[in-house]
């Protein structure tokens, strides 16, 4: 089901789309995501960039 909001949201960006330039921006920032995440699914990642869990303590 549709929520009223989002059909709301749907209409106000057809009646003002996005700029070209804020597209781009959105297109490369996934891209950006998706590479990252290939390379570290692949091994490819450096270690020094990866994030360690620091185990919290009570």
């Amino acid at each position: 089901m549709l929520d009223p909001r989002q059909l709301m949201r749907a209409k106000r960006w057809a009646q003002n789309p996005p700029s070209l330039k804020r597209v781009k921006l959105v297109f490369a920032a996934v891209a950006l995501a998706l590479i990252i995440v290939g390379l570290e699914h692949f091994g490819l990642w450096p270690d020094w960039a990866k994030a360690e869990r620091i185990p919290r303590r009570f």
